[in-house]
């Protein structure tokens, strides 16, 4: 992991970037107390933390509602699976 500052990451981000692409890890720090990681993302379906939380409580109401699959063994997860 390369650690910069703000400053450093301000004069050349083009070439920071093109790090990160290359698949290194870049940590930013911005004074004393607060620092931000720099990562590529592959695809542009990010979501908030907010729609992250919201989509795993709507996943257990499903659960609840017994909207899901379940299976008790290897063979049926297999089975399951091979389904898809």
């Amino acid at each position: 992991m390369l650690v910069i500052t703000s400053k450093e990451f301000r004069e050349k981000p083009i070439n920071y970037l093109n790090q990160v692409d290359k698949g290194i890890e870049i940590l930013i720090k911005r004074g004393k107390k607060k620092s931000y990681k720099l990562i590529s993302v592959e695809d542009d379906t990010l979501m908030s933390k907010e729609e992250f939380f919201a989509k795993i409580d709507r996943s257990y109401q499903q659960i609840e509602e017994g909207k899901c699959a379940t299976v008790s063994s290897k063979e049926e997860l297999i089975q399951y699976l091979n389904s898809l």
